[in-house]
């Protein structure tokens, strides 16, 4: 396939593969990718930042492969898209 013949949809669906996420180094993804790999609970997350999980029990994100709610996980989203962001938008 040539550069010419893939279009702006292919690369904007464009996601790693699991073995991409177990193989390569976090330093060394993009970080869309990264982003993309710890919501399919494929890399560890990082960080102190904690949620409360149903049932009520706050858990912390650090260390762990959980999965974002997009992907069957119970961490909420909070990206740009997410109807969560768009109520905190400023008037």
């Amino acid at each position: 396939m040539k550069m010419n013949e893939i279009s702006d949809i292919d690369a904007l669906e464009a996601t790693p593969t699991p073995s991409y996420c177990k193989k390569t180094p976090k330093d060394e993804m993009g970080a869309s990718w990264k982003a993309s790999c710890k919501s399919q609970g494929l890399a560890r997350r990082d960080g102190k930042k904690s949620h409360k999980k149903p049932g009520g029990k706050r858990v912390t994100m650090g260390g762990k492969s959980i999965k974002g709610r997009a992907h069957g996980g119970w961490i909420p989203d909070y990206g740009s898209g997410s109807k969560s962001a768009s109520k905190k938008k400023k008037k």
